[in-house]
């Protein structure tokens, strides 16, 4: 019986996700590579929590709309599986016209820099 903490077996098409203090990037699997540890994603989105009380079961987090953004290859390890009840709701907002999603180049550099935090609060993760 595997242990509660093993990751999952992840699939092409599922949802994964990212997680650097608190905000989450959103990804589609398009391959895995079990042999060099990693993933190929498509990122969809990046949910990045409001800076306000965290109490508050209204607030919402600020999506970035990252579908036009390029794929990343990414060490396994880091996903986690994304839970319907998580995402979509916020697939669903990504295509409300009425809804406040940042798009274009507010988006690239909102998944810059959760890139670069990544990168720094990981640093055993990434080989060259």
């Amino acid at each position: 019986m595997p242990s509660i903490s093993s990751k999952p077996d992840f699939q092409p098409c599922q949802i994964v996700y990212l997680e650097c203090r608190g905000d989450r990037l959103y990804a589609e699997a398009i391959q895995i590579v079990k042999s060099r540890q990693l993933a190929w994603v498509r990122p969809l989105m990046l949910a990045v929590n409001p800076p306000t009380d965290a109490n508050d079961p209204n607030s919402l987090p600020v999506l970035y709309d990252l579908r036009q953004e390029a794929d990343l290859v990414w060490p396994l390890a880091l996903f986690q599986a994304a839970l319907d009840t998580d995402v979509i709701p916020l697939l669903v907002q990504l295509d409300n016209p009425n809804a406040d999603i940042k798009r274009s180049s507010l988006a690239t550099g909102r998944l810059k820099s959760f890139v670069e935090r990544q990168w720094r609060s990981h640093p055993g993760n990434f080989k060259i």
